[in-house]
């Protein structure tokens, strides 16, 4: 729709839309606008935020993309980064509190999208650790180690002394692959091997390793790569 946002019909414009219809309602683009707030000469915020999500090729992509990269775009500066960055960051410390606040690694839905969010679209590889405490429920979420976009030096005796500073009755690990590929290497095999024998000396067990990518999910337990029984509550 041409001209600003202000000139169209009531029902047309996007707070408007959300007010009367809810959030389900609107789409990528017209979400997007409202925290752009504004356009650029000859663009309403909508058509701006159409091009970004254009750009980018999803709004994952967008989301996560750095100042340096959303700047190139005409209209798009610090201030509307900021905006961008502080609503995903909203919705990651969501996901965090769920799982804190609830058994909610009951869901595997649940612990995808967390882990998703925190490191889906990293250039880079980091190793996550998720200790949890005798009801599955969330302890903390350590970044545990950070590597190039190919390796990531992980230490079995590094995880277990942080587990056992924290008292915690489970664990999950999580690493994600910046290729996209989140199909186990032989090293992620023998790693996850190695660290559920550790572990299994302190009786903690090694609920699961998780590979994520930006567009892809894997899990060692539900392809059977860890043999660790639970119980009916566990996820």
């Amino acid at each position: 729709m041409q001209g600003a946002i202000k000139e169209w019909p009531k029902a047309l414009q996007p707070r408007e839309k959300l007010r009367l219809e809810g959030a389900r309602s609107l789409s990528d683009a017209e979400l997007l606008a409202i925290f752009l707030r504004v356009g650029v000469r000859g663009k309403s915020a909508v058509d701006l935020a159409q091009d970004l999500l254009q750009a980018f090729g999803s709004l994952a992509a967008l989301l996560t993309a750095s100042l340096q990269e959303i700047s190139r775009h005409h209209g798009i500066g610090l201030s509307k980064w900021s905006q961008i960055q502080a609503a995903y960051e909203l919705v990651k410390r969501s996901l965090e509190e769920n799982i804190q606040t609830s058994a909610a690694l009951t869901s595997p839905q649940q612990l995808k999208a967390f882990l998703q969010t925190q490191i889906g679209r990293l250039p880079h590889e980091v190793f996550l650790c998720l200790y949890l405490d005798s009801q599955n429920c969330l302890i903390e979420c350590q970044e545990l180690f950070r590597g190039s976009i190919t390796q990531t030096a992980v230490y079995p005796r590094e995880i277990l002394k942080e587990a056992l500073n924290r008292n915690a009755s489970a664990l999950i690990v999580a690493h994600n692959h910046p290729s996209g590929n989140p199909l186990p290497s032989a090293a992620d095999i023998a790693l996850t091997e190695s660290l559920h024998t550790a572990l299994q000396l302190v009786d903690i067990p090694l609920l699961d390793h998780c590979i994520v990518s930006h567009g892809g999910f894997f899990s060692f337990f539900d392809s059977g790569l860890i043999n660790q029984a639970k119980n009916e509550s566990d996820y």
